[in-house]
C-alpha cells in the first residue's frame, strides 16, 4: 500500500520561503508521475505543480516563477520550493501520486502565510 506522508508548512510571512517534502513508502518511487496541490478553506483543490517520473514539471500560472517541483528518488521525495509567497497561497498543500487504477494522497501540511 502507497502511502505518502508531507511535512515542512508552517506560518511565513508575505514574501518568504518554505520547502515541502512528501516522502512516499510502499511503492516504487522513481516510475511514478508525483504532484502537488492545495485546498484553501471554502475553494476547491487545485494542483500546484507535477512532476513525471522523467523529470518533466509543469506549473499553472499562479505558480509559475515561483514555485519548484523536484524529486529524489534515492530518498523517495518529492519537494515543493515555495518563494515569495502571498496570502492567498494559504491552503493544506497535499502530495499525491496517481495512474490507471489508482490514486493515492497525503494528508496534507498547512502553510498559511500572514504578518
Amino acid at each position: 500500500q502507497v502511502q505518502l506522508v508531507e511535512s515542512g508548512g508552517g506560518l511565513v510571512q508575505p514574501g518568504g520561503s518554505l520547502r515541502l517534502s512528501c516522502v512516499l513508502s510502499g511503492g516504487i518511487f522513481s516510475i511514478y508521475d508525483m504532484g502537488w496541490y492545495r485546498q484553501a478553506p471554502g475553494k476547491q483543490r487545485e494542483v500546484v505543480a507535477t512532476i513525471r517520473a522523467d523529470g518533466h514539471t509543469e506549473y499553472p500560472d499562479s505558480a509559475k516563477g515561483r514555485f519548484t517541483i523536484s524529486k529524489d528518488n534515492g530518498k523517495n521525495t518529492v519537494y515543493l520550493q515555495m518563494a515569495n509567497l502571498k496570502p492567498e497561497d494559504t491552503a493544506v498543500y497535499y502530495c499525491n501520486t496517481g495512474g490507471p487504477g489508482f490514486d493515492y494522497w497525503g494528508q496534507g501540511t498547512q502553510v498559511t502565510v500572514s504578518l
